[in-house]
């Protein structure tokens, strides 16, 4: 995938909720490498794991999964009770879009990666891990796969209660973390933001986690899913001490690359912004168009720019960690309809 190299969309959350974060964000102490050992801890908490890219972990670069098992270990270090329910094959870009007719099939994994075999045995539901696939045989190598929001649907309406007896479900929905960031334009089309979207849509609060590129190969390195998730377990414990973990709408959270010798930037407050992160072109053969990653300035691409001040992508290519606070509600929030709302009410 081609970003493009500057900046990527959250709809703004309440006042109070901003005001809350923000002072959690701006805090020193929210720095990574921080003691929190006075801080409640997320010890006892029943957390269903889901993502986009698959719980295969299967490729060199774990594009397809390796965040999920390195948040899964760090959640579990912490005393957490973690269950994986995420689709079977790799679903990036899938957003909100779910099944809805046929069957589903769960199909839990018995040999886990290499390196994280270990991490969740003393926790009650032993980090079980589940891969969800379309239809009703076993899932195997070539079988359609359930959508990001498919899984946690079927979690919180059923699957968890029947799998591991949850019956009351799980205390909060983490996804990802993604490979790759989810940030301004393509916030509407990530399968980890709609899968998180669906948490709430069910009642559950839920965080988003997607992680940065190593720009000069496009991928998301090993060091930043495991700095990312060493980050987790105090940060989510400090949004629920906070009261801020809610099912109003999803955290968004997105960790920059990191670099060797270099700590993270601090958590800051965001918008999702708006400017063009990917430019998609088609290109027309006869009546085929092949889709591609282009670049701003190619005809076509229609690319948008940046136009908010807190803006996600921007501060996420400072180094930043970026919050923000996204729902599923697409109500406009500013102030430019006021002349649709009078024609509407009035006619005129």
């Amino acid at each position: 995938m081609k970003l493009q190299k500057k900046r990527f969309a959250a709809l703004p959350a309440a006042i109070g909720v901003g005001a809350l974060l923000l002072a959690m964000t701006g805090s020193a102490d929210a720095t990574p490498g921080h003691g929190d050992t006075d801080r409640p801890s997320v010890a006892g908490m029943r957390i269903l794991l889901s993502n986009d890219d698959s719980m295969q972990n299967a490729k060199a670069d774990g594009a397809d999964g390796r965040g999920i098992y390195e948040v899964r270990r760090a959640l579990c270090a912490a005393g957490a009770d973690v269950v994986v329910m995420a689709p079977w094959q790799y679903m990036s870009g899938f957003g909100t879009a779910a099944t809805g007719g046929g069957a589903l099939t769960v199909s839990q994994r018995t040999a886990l990666p290499a390196g994280f075999e270990g991490d969740c045995a003393k926790a009650p539901s032993k980090g079980v891990v589940y891969g969800v696939c379309k239809g009703d045989a076993p899932c195997g190598p070539t079988t359609p796969s359930a959508t990001p929001v498919d899984t946690v649907r079927l979690a919180l309406r059923g699957g968890l209660a029947a799998k591991v007896g949850w019956k009351d479900g799980p205390d909060l929905v983490l996804t990802g973390i993604n490979s790759g960031p989810n940030v301004a334009s393509v916030t509407n089309d990530s399968g980890t933001l709609g899968a998180a979207i669906a948490a709430i849509d069910n009642g559950k609060p839920a965080i988003a986690l997607s992680g940065g590129f190593d720009m000069a190969t496009f991928k998301v390195t090993p060091e930043t899913y495991r700095a990312f998730a060493d980050f987790l377990p105090s940060y989510v414990s400090r949004l629920k001490d906070r009261r801020v973990l809610s099912d109003e709408y999803v955290v968004n959270i997105n960790f920059p690359n990191v670099v060797p010798g270099k700590k993270p930037g601090k958590p800051v407050w965001t918008e999702i912004g708006t400017e063009t992160v990917v430019a998609v072109q088609y290109t027309p053969k006869g009546d085929t168009f092949s889709i591609g990653q282009g670049d701003c300035k190619t005809p076509g691409t229609f690319c948008r720019p940046e136009t908010k001040r807190s803006a996600d992508w921007t501060e996420l290519n400072k180094g930043n960690i970026t919050i923000t606070a996204a729902t599923g509600d697409r109500t406009f929030q500013g102030s430019a309809d006021n002349r649709l709302e009078r024609f509407v009410k009035t006619g005129s």
